[in-house]
């Protein structure tokens, strides 16, 4: 299947469209118009003759011209008809947001799924879905989903693919409150023909996406899923969050997904052997995710500690020995620079304690240019808490962490209230310099997974 025209097509049809406000083909309309896709939109609604002002026609044989992706949203039990309308009108691509097939308790959900699917896999249409929110993509502003305000978040290099149309949400509205640019997000839901590794074949190849996001709940065809990852942990950077350990989880999955979840600890041994990185939480999906997207991968897990103030920098020691990060031991000539621009009574050896040096722009920027340049040092946690004396802190050092660009990676943990470094942050982001997170746990958290990814990408 060529998943190309899903993702890229010039019209797309929504079958249900509606300009109720309770009906899903509402929102669905309001995505696609609201988003600023910029090619055909088509309702279809028998019972209506426009549709946020477009005009409606009442079925896909009625409409003019070619119909390159459908978007579905009318009850199952009408749903195989729309599927024979869509081969019939030469439809390259399905999102089927209607739900009622293989995951309910009810054995006329089973037949409906294998007939649809019949029918989608003999035209060889590729189905994304049923029971989905959609999918999004960035490159050509195309919201094919219910939910109008992903359009809201910012184009980048992550793509988003999830089982969970509630765990893509949440994913996407943290992405946007973490500044975090999307390629793509995509709702798997159950997926008739659609799976992982169709998905990934596909993202494989796009040269929009970078990193990519998985979270899994069952999983019908592992041994395809694990080739598939195998084949794209060195063309791609890819972080998994796997759910369904629990007993009632793993029951809960295929109510939702229509697959079991299966062993837990069997998928995380075959992720490891596949290359790919495993995570525990949604909010480390999305750290780990950032990290993949905006830092080079270390070199090794020898990290060097420079933080404002001592807290910190002891919390964030901590965290990086429990994720199997080790202190860098300074080479001489590091230890000497440090010491030149430090009292004795500071931490100077790993972790240092910058804070005696915060009125000192020269200094502090030749302490963190010492130790980035230190050949023992693989990756860099900057800590810098706000108080109202260092206020200037973080624009002293913006020369030199844009100038350095990252040639080992640079996670900070730089807080202060809002609106006072905010811009200075995202510039910085954006310029490459570095990644921040609002904790010294969670930085050492995606700097110790950004060395595993890496590490793991070497087996």
């Amino acid at each position: 299947m060529n998943l190309h025209t899903l993702f890229y097509p010039r019209s797309v049809a929504v079958v249900g469209a509606s300009g109720n406000f309770s009906k899903l083909g509402y929102h669905v309309m309001k995505s696609l118009t609201e988003g600023g896709y910029e090619g055909t939109i088509i309702p279809i609604n028998p019972a209506a003759e426009d549709i946020f002002g477009i005009r409606a026609h009442a079925s896909l044989s009625e409409v003019p011209g070619p119909v390159d992706l459908a978007v579905i949203v009318v009850p199952a039990g009408l749903v195989p008809e729309i599927f024979r309308q869509c081969v019939a009108k030469g439809v390259k691509g399905i999102v089927l947001i209607t739900a009622g097939f293989r995951e309910i308790e009810d054995a006329g959900g089973e037949r409906l799924h294998e007939e649809i699917k019949a029918i989608a896999d003999t035209a060889g249409i590729p189905v994304i879905g049923p029971n989905t929110f959609g999918i999004v993509n960035y490159s050509n502003r195309l919201n094919a989903t219910f939910t109008p305000e992903f359009s809201r978040a910012r184009p980048g290099d992550i793509a988003l693919v999830s089982q969970s149309g509630g765990i893509a949400h949440m994913g996407a509205f943290l992405a946007m409150r973490m500044e975090m640019g999307l390629s793509c997000i995509v709702g798997l839901g159950n997926r008739l023909n659609v799976d992982f590794s169709e998905i990934l074949t596909d993202l494989s190849e796009d040269a929009r996406t970078k990193v990519i996001a998985l979270y899994v709940e069952g999983i019908d065809t592992p041994r395809r899923m694990m080739k598939g990852l195998r084949a794209i942990r060195k063309k791609k950077r890819v972080v998994v969050y796997k759910t369904g350990r629990s007993r009632k989880g793993d029951l809960a999955s295929k109510s939702h997904t229509g697959s079991l979840a299966g062993s837990h600890e069997t998928y995380m041994g075959a992720f490891r052997q596949a290359g790919v990185l495993t995570v525990d939480s949604a909010d480390e999906l999305l750290d780990t995710a950032k990290a993949l997207s905006g830092c080079p991968f270390p070199g090794g897990p020898r990290v060097a500690i420079l933080s404002a103030q001592a807290g910190p920098g002891i919390a964030a020691c901590d965290a990086c020995e429990e994720r199997g990060l080790a202190l860098a031991g300074f080479d001489p000539g590091t230890q000497e620079r440090v010491n030149t621009h430090l009292p004795p009574l500071a931490l100077r050896t790993n972790p240092v304690d910058m804070g005696p040096a915060w009125y000192n722009a020269g200094a502090l920027n030749n302490i963190v240019r010492a130790v980035m340049e230190d050949p023992n040092v693989d990756g860099i946690l900057l800590l810098t808490m706000f108080a109202s004396a260092n206020v200037k802190i973080i624009e002293g050092l913006r020369e030199t962490l844009v100038a350095w660009g990252q040639k080992k990676p640079v996670v900070s943990c730089i807080l202060a209230p809002e609106g006072i470094w905010d811009k200075a942050i995202r510039h910085l982001e954006r310029e490459g310099a570095l990644v921040n997170y609002p904790t010294p746990e969670r930085a050492a958290r995606a700097l110790a997974n950004l060395w595993q990814s890496a590490w793991l990408r070497q087996q």
